[in-house]
């Protein structure tokens, strides 16, 4: 069997700032704004700190094991696409698949589990942080 080399390195959203060579006019101002509130990119860039990483060997079997279909497919994109999104659209289906694993003081992967719904706090609580999560060799 090959051995599995790389991990699955997740980014949180922390802060937002205006790209200051992209200048607007003062009657765009509030049109930027307003496309900041709502989430879309307009001179705006997103800055990213690394909140977690995990082997990717571990991260499979950690993914394998919940519960959820849904959720466990969600997991697995990562492996698939190399990049999954987790926003405040699936707060509810991971939290769900997740406290399992969190409360299971017999799993190896216990530990990771908590870090993941710690995570997920923050977005309840500040809705436009979310996490990107990538396969990184």
């Amino acid at each position: 069997m090959v051995e599995e080399k790389g991990e699955i390195v997740f980014w949180t959203l922390r802060q937002k700032f205006i790209d200051s060579s992209t200048t607007l006019p003062e009657q765009h101002r509030q049109v930027m704004y307003y496309s900041l509130a709502i989430g879309h990119h307009v001179g705006i860039i997103d800055c990213l700190r690394v909140a977690l990483r995990c082997p990717l060997v571990e991260y499979r079997k950690w993914a394998r094991q919940l519960a959820d279909e849904q959720a466990q497919r969600k997991m697995l994109g990562v492996l698939t696409f190399g990049e999954i999104i987790i926003d405040a659209s699936h707060l509810s289906l991971l939290r769900h698949a997740l406290a399992p694993l969190a409360d299971d003081t017999s799993s190896a992967q216990q530990a990771f589990s908590k870090d993941m719904l710690s995570l997920l706090d923050d977005i309840a609580y500040e809705p436009a942080i979310y996490l990107l999560a990538r396969q990184i060799a």
